[in-house]
C-alpha cells in the first residue's frame, strides 16, 4: 500500500490584532464548545452569505 502524502499545514500568523477579535468574540458570544463556534460563524456570515447569494440570482436573472 502506498503512503499518501500529506498536504502543506497552513500556518496563520497571530497578531494583536487577531487575538482581540477572537477574545471579542468569545466574550460577545458565550464560547464554550465547538457547536458555540459553528453558532456564533452562523449567526456572522449568514447574512453575508445570504446577501452575497441574493446578488448572484439577481445578476443570473438580469435584475442587476
Amino acid at each position: 500500500m502506498s503512503r499518501r502524502e500529506k498536504k502543506p499545514v497552513h500556518h496563520v500568523q497571530m497578531t494583536e490584532g487577531k487575538r482581540n477579535i477572537i477574545r471579542q468574540l468569545l466574550e460577545e458570544y458565550d464560547i464554550e464548545s465547538a457547536e458555540d463556534i459553528q453558532d456564533a460563524l452562523k449567526d456572522l456570515l449568514g447574512g453575508t452569505i445570504k446577501e452575497m447569494m441574493e446578488a448572484e440570482m439577481d445578476d443570473h436573472l438580469g435584475y442587476g
